[in-house]
């Protein structure tokens, strides 16, 4: 059993403030396994007065201090790798063979944004006229649960690498990744007050970093509902705001696609991270004239994706979060049900022998109209739709027909006809014959899936304002 009562403020950890204790569970088996304190708004108010001191001179760091910096933070966060991946399958249900590849992505985001921030140009000079390129400020980030290591180094890379102070707000839920995140990052000895964070709730804590006049910036990864809030309660105070939200990903299986490798590609996409995932291709489009092949080869595929122990190298869908995640899971299977959806495999219920945890069956429904509720709603969870189409133009309008625009896939063995068909796709990434990252391209939504981009000198531009001076 661990127990956490401090966060961390100003350079050390300290005692909470706020006194809401919560319980930390297994989702693999309902157990509690730790005890943490929440804070309030006393304790992101210290936080942010923290930052703000800082601010004064870690504002006016070079690039290559910054450069040092990072540097320091990636050896840190890489001294913890192990750590980092069992906490997250212990407390999250990562399964291992995602989980690692999961924090391997933040510890390398900090290798990734010292190579931009290098390259970056910060200053421009024509006749009498010099343009800088100025840190915001103090930033806020308030991260979400499915990826928590990530989602806080990447954010913070950024924010060190334009000079930014930053006040993290982690998901409850995340508190035993987070601890361990924070003791790795603290060995970077960083100024201190450049790096604050205070584990609560998001009505309190994130609130506070969005209403306090103090805070210049918000970088948000959650739902659309908290985004709009975010937005909204943001403009009382002018914030900077970065929002990277939710997705309803298309995957487009064109008639030439080998069905081989595409269905495989395509699988992986929809059960992403236990299917939590933004980036999840939930919806999968095929053409109407394969649509008896793409069902016996997901029959077959499916074989390959086993729920179970997190922990095993062999599992390839976990556990949902938590007792709410599953229960909002199994809501969106009977929806689609009612809603006259073909159950192809999994369905509503645990999966057999596994009663003890938060484990959905992975779920693909075909005979999926495009305007039903699972193919329009983020259901956050292991269940893909299968929606067919009569021509491209047809797989095109229905995979841009969604309020979402944050990733897309192709699947084709004609490369020059997928890079068409992708470039028609309203979504900020789209990749063609599987799942790949490039750390230098930018990440973000168009439409309802976010405002900003994260990643790259994209990521860093959003922590700058420019600033010129014209002499007479």
């Amino acid at each position: 059993m661990k127990t956490i009562t401090k966060h961390y403020i100003d350079g050390a950890f300290v005692e909470s403030h706020g006194r809401e204790v919560m319980d930390s569970i297994n989702p693999s088996n309902g157990k509690v396994i730790g005890r943490v304190t929440l804070g309030d708004e006393e304790d992101t108010r210290r936080a942010i007065a923290a930052a703000k001191r800082a601010f004064a001179t870690f504002g006016r760091t070079t690039k290559e201090e910054r450069a040092t910096l990072l540097r320091r933070l990636h050896e840190a966060a890489s001294a913890r790798l192990d750590d980092l991946t069992a906490v997250m399958i212990e407390e999250y249900g990562g399964v291992s063979q995602f989980a690692r590849l999961i924090v391997q992505s933040g510890v390398n985001a900090f290798s990734a944004a010292e190579k931009a921030l290098q390259e970056m140009q910060w200053t421009r000079s024509w006749d009498k006229t010099t343009v800088t390129l100025e840190p915001v400020g103090v930033a806020g980030l308030i991260t979400a649960w499915n990826a928590n290591a990530l989602f806080i180094c990447l954010k913070l890379a950024s924010a060190v690498a334009a000079g930014c102070t930053v006040v993290a707000k982690p998901s409850e839920l995340s508190a035993l990744q987070t601890q361990v995140l924070v003791e790795a990052l603290h060995e970077a000895r960083l100024p201190k007050g450049v790096l604050n964070v205070v584990t609560g709730r998001g009505e309190v804590v994130g609130a506070e970093l969005v209403r306090n006049p103090d805070v210049d910036k918000i970088s948000f990864t959650g739902s659309v509902a908290v985004g709009e809030r975010i937005m909204r309660d943001g403009a009382a105070t002018m914030k900077r705001v970065t929002l990277e939200l939710g997705g309803k990903s298309p995957t487009i299986l064109l008639d030439d696609a080998a069905l081989d490798r595409a269905i495989p590609a395509a699988l992986f996409m929809a059960f992403l991270n236990s299917g939590q995932a933004c980036a999840a291709g939930t919806r999968l489009l095929v053409p109407k004239s394969r649509l008896d092949a793409v069902k016996r080869s997901i029959l077959e595929g499916m074989r390959a994706f086993t729920v179970g122990d997190p922990a095993d190298p062999k599992t390839a869908v976990g556990p949902m979060v938590s007792d709410r995640q599953y229960e909002r899971v199994q809501s969106y299977i009977r929806k689609g049900i009612e809603e006259g959806a073909e159950v192809l495999v999994g369905g509503e219920g645990h999966p057999d022998g596994l009663d003890a945890g938060y484990f959905a069956k992975p779920t693909v429904f075909v005979n999926v109209k495009n305007d039903m509720t699972i193919a329009q709603e983020e259901i956050f969870g292991p269940v893909l739709c299968v929606i067919a189409y009569d021509s491209e133009e047809e797989a095109v309008r229905i995979a841009n027909d969604s309020k979402y625009g944050l990733h897309g896939a192709v699947l084709g063995t004609d490369l020059r006809r997928a890079r068409r068909v992708a470039s028609q796709l309203r979504a900020g990434r789209v990749v063609i014959n599987g799942m790949t990252d490039d750390p230098q391209a930018p990440w973000g939504g168009f439409k309802y899936s976010g405002v900003g981009r994260e990643y790259g000198k994209y990521g860093i531009e959003a922590y700058v304002e420019p600033r010129a001076i014209l002499e007479v």
